[in-house]
């Protein structure tokens, strides 16, 4: 019995899930920060909303694990579509953002285990007083924002291969490349500052700009802007997306 295989997506399809996830992903990473201080929130904001707003950091959780499986979806969106420039340094991205997703949702186990603390079902403390519940979630908050900072080597390596791609690709922005490889050394001064020196955050503050203005810029140009290059370009067969060789083998 003959086998029919589907047509392969075309590149500016591609490209406009690729947008459209990665929007998605930061709208949830927002939503999660909104309903439970995840993420941008420091560890008391975290604890006092673990008190006194259970309900909504119970939401903002789970939406901090969608948004870490939106993220991955997003990187592999990416790999489809930046493959043909180079599928070794497609992969290694691809792996490195997988990594860093892994280290992410085992940092939000210790919120579970914050939770599960400092929201208690009947009988659930075995004995510990208030002031030891307390003490004990505050740092399990802790340890996740530990882990959250650490996460961040993973999240910033994973952009110097993305921007190089993209600055290579020949069919999207150099400029959004030049500008994801300095998120990438942003989200290193990020590591270092959580690790090595937690009480200068201030030194963060230049790299979110950066972060905002490449990631946001970068799923932005991929859902419209393609989005009205192929409209354009409709009926006119002669124009391929992106152009044939693009990249080459970027070797």
């Amino acid at each position: 019995m003959p086998v029919e295989i589907a047509p392969q997506r075309s590149p500016r399809s591609a490209a406009r899930v690729a947008g459209a996830l990665y929007l998605l992903y930061m709208a949830a990473s927002v939503l999660a920060d909104a309903l439970g201080d995840i993420g941008l929130g420091d560890a008391q904001q975290v604890f006092d909303r673990i008190a006194l707003h259970p309900l909504s950091f119970r939401l903002g959780l789970l939406t901090a694990f969608v948004s870490a499986l939106l993220f991955l979806v997003t990187a592999w969106s990416l790999y489809l579509l930046l493959a043909p420039v180079n599928r070794e340094l497609s992969l290694l991205f691809l792996l490195l953002n997988a990594v860093g997703v892994a280290v992410q949702c085992i940092s939000l186990l210790a919120l579970v285990a914050a939770l599960q603390l400092g929201d208690p079902a009947p009988g659930a403390l075995h004995g510990l007083t208030t002031v030891e519940a307390d003490a004990l979630t505050l740092w399990s908050v802790g340890v996740y924002k530990t882990g959250f900072v650490a996460a961040q080597l993973f999240f910033g390596a994973w952009l110097f291969p993305l921007g190089y791609l993209i600055y290579r690709s020949e069919f999207l922005p150099r400029l959004l490349g030049a500008l994801l490889i300095l998120d990438g050394v942003a989200e290193m001064v990020w590591l270092v500052q959580g690790l090595v020196l937690p009480g200068l955050p201030q030194l963060k503050t230049p790299g979110t700009f950066v972060s905002l203005l490449a990631e946001v810029g970068l799923a932005l140009w991929l859902l419209i802007r393609v989005a009205r290059v192929a409209a354009q370009d409709a009926g006119t067969s002669a124009t391929a997306w992106p152009p044939a060789g693009a990249g080459g083998s970027g070797r």
